[in-house]
């Protein structure tokens, strides 16, 4: 039998679903997803997968533990309903905040469901702009890190009109430069750089700007916006410095808590984000720009065997 591409997913993130595969040409492999009465998750297949390459579409975002459960359980009905690979496509990895021990007796969760994937049965992932980099060493089979700065930067281009001698590029802290200065490349911008500390998880002090933004539009490039605090605690400190215009992009716009009113009464101008993360409805200050065409690319060159490292050149 000659192995097919099939294309499902679970609950989380269905547009994103919809637009990979219209991107692809395939109809959604049908599935059946329900909940038993003790909330226990029932799935089943509703055509034959076997022998064929499978792509499974699966964010574990909000809510985590459903959704992760919910990725697990599709794993391994493929696993048993003999597919040929099983290829799990993770816009966004959950857990991937906990990466090592920063202190004494914690757990590194990234590792943890880099373990519970591969025992499922998942035969690669693909994910986009991990958290930390070295995640991918987490696991022993295939990991494509795909990264969103291509998409934001032909959103900006779109969407913003911007002097390039008065628009910088921030990364919002040390860690994230390597990620912002690969945005700031591919738009010819210049860098700078947000001092931060963390007295505690979810909290962050900004100290210091390192470059120059006075007088300039500053667009803050960072992975995740979860409280907002910490964009919000970085934008006042340029406007501190003299910035006049602030836009914000994130891969992942996970909004917990007030993070939406945050950004509505912040000093932030715009907001971009992903459809990474499903969100029902967001304010006119965020601007969502789809993955879809990336992360479709990204599956047919995987399944053709050729090179996805050069859709981020």
């Amino acid at each position: 039998m000659k192995s097919e591409l099939k294309i499902l997913g679970g609950m989380s993130n269905h547009k994103l679903l919809e637009r990979i595969c219209a991107y692809v040409n395939v109809f959604p492999t049908s599935v059946e997803l329900s909940r038993f009465s003790d909330g226990e998750i029932n799935f089943r297949i509703g055509e034959t997968v076997r022998g064929h390459d499978v792509f499974v579409i699966q964010s574990t975002s909000t809510p985590v533990n459903d959704n992760l459960m919910e990725l697990l359980i599709i794993i391994d009905a493929l696993k048993r309903a003999s597919a040929n690979s099983i290829a799990v496509v993770m816009p966004y990895y959950g857990y991937a905040r906990q990466d090592r021990k920063a202190k004494g007796r914690d757990p590194i969760t990234a590792k943890l469901v880099a373990n519970l994937l591969t025992v499922a049965g998942a035969t690669r992932v693909l994910t986009v702009d991990l958290h930390a980099e070295q995640i991918q060493g987490f696991f022993d089979i295939p990991v494509d890190n795909l990264q969103s700065f291509p998409v934001f930067a032909k959103a900006l281009k779109k969407y913003e009109s911007f002097n390039k001698d008065q628009t910088v590029i921030v990364s919002p802290d040390v860690g994230a430069v390597k990620r912002a200065r690969k945005i700031a490349e591919k738009l010819s911008l210049p860098l700078a750089i947000l001092d931060k500390r963390r007295p505690k998880d979810n909290v962050a002090e900004v100290l210091h700007v390192i470059g120059e933004v006075g007088g300039m539009t500053a667009i803050m490039f960072d992975d995740i916006i979860d409280t907002a605090q910490t964009l919000v605690a970085g934008a006042k400190q340029l406007k501190k410095n003299g910035a006049k215009k602030i836009i914000a992009c994130a891969t992942h716009g996970i909004f917990s808590g007030e993070a939406l009113e945050i950004l509505g009464n912040s000093s932030i101008d715009r907001v971009y984000v992903t459809d990474t993360i499903s969100h029902d409805k967001l304010s006119d200050k965020i601007e969502v720009v789809s993955m879809a065409p990336l992360l479709g690319e990204a599956i047919m060159r995987v399944r053709k065997n050729l090179s996805v490292s050069i859709l981020f050149r």
